[in-house]
């Protein structure tokens, strides 16, 4: 069920389901994106967990604040979250800018974290100089400027050559409020978790699509050999976001990763 959920000021839009008793997953999905974007995944996970996905501020149909805010406050956000819906603990599936909110929130409130599964991000995602440039894009051309460059980095050539699958994430991206992606791109500029990962103890998990254009394979790879402990996957014939293009592979590495918990 949808719902909206008040923490630190704003309301997040968030969804619950399956049973109260159950270990969870919570989903944190990436920049342009909303909680929709897990709907692949899900029917390929296991089942008897219970799984939270939500639209961090400034997405979808979570609050819109006026002040920015920085990757700390959106992990405040998640843990406050987790708590307001009863989620004690969870393996946090973070995807993108999702991914730097979940080292973030292992850093800060780590009991909240069993295990973390970083897929296609990494402690430190482009330079700061990358951001600007793309700020200064959207804030002349607005996020049309940028749409089709992006898709081009999100999916490979195969998928987007089929229009009915790539339109509705395309418009997703389109339809993200202006003012929420640019304080988003500000917050992953501004953020560098390379220490912090150096000391995460959480079983981890980094996964990337081979054809990423956003996080390249490299860079996940090279964030996985910070992290004590983890392994590294990669997905075949998928882009950045591989649970759209490949939801049931990535699927069956997520699934095997919480089996080994």
């Amino acid at each position: 069920m949808v719902q909206g959920v008040s923490v630190n000021g704003v309301i997040l839009n968030a969804a619950l389901a399956g049973p109260k008793d159950a270990p969870a997953i919570v989903f944190s999905n990436s920049l342009g994106t909303d909680l929709r974007a897990w709907d692949p995944l899900l029917p390929h996970l296991p089942e008897g967990w219970r799984h939270l996905r939500y639209d961090k501020r400034g997405h979808g149909l979570s609050s819109l604040p006026e002040e920015g805010w920085s990757i700390q406050d959106l992990a405040d956000d998640l843990d406050a979250l987790m708590a307001a819906m009863g989620v004690e603990t969870a393996v946090i599936v973070g995807l993108s800018v999702g991914g730097l909110i979940a080292q973030a929130l292992a850093t800060r409130h780590p009991s909240r974290v069993r295990a973390l599964v970083l897929c296609d991000t990494a402690a430190r995602i482009g330079t700061e100089q990358m951001w600007n440039d793309r700020i200064a894009a959207i804030e002349a051309g607005g996020i049309a400027a940028l749409t089709d460059a992006t898709m081009e980095r999100w999916f490979t050539p195969a998928f987007r050559a089929h229009a009915p699958g790539l339109e509705p994430w395309r418009n997703m991206m389109l339809r993200t409020p202006a003012a929420g992606y640019l304080a988003t791109c500000r917050a992953i500029r501004d953020a560098d978790y390379r220490a912090e990962a150096a000391r995460l103890t959480v079983p981890s998990l980094a996964i990337c699509g081979e054809a990423d254009g956003s996080t390249p394979p490299e860079l996940v790879r090279q964030t996985a050999e910070l992290i004590p402990g983890c392994r590294f996957e990669l997905i075949r014939d998928a882009g950045h976001i591989p649970c759209v293009e490949q939801p049931a592979a990535l699927g069956r590495v997520i699934s095997g990763f919480l089996a080994s918990l």
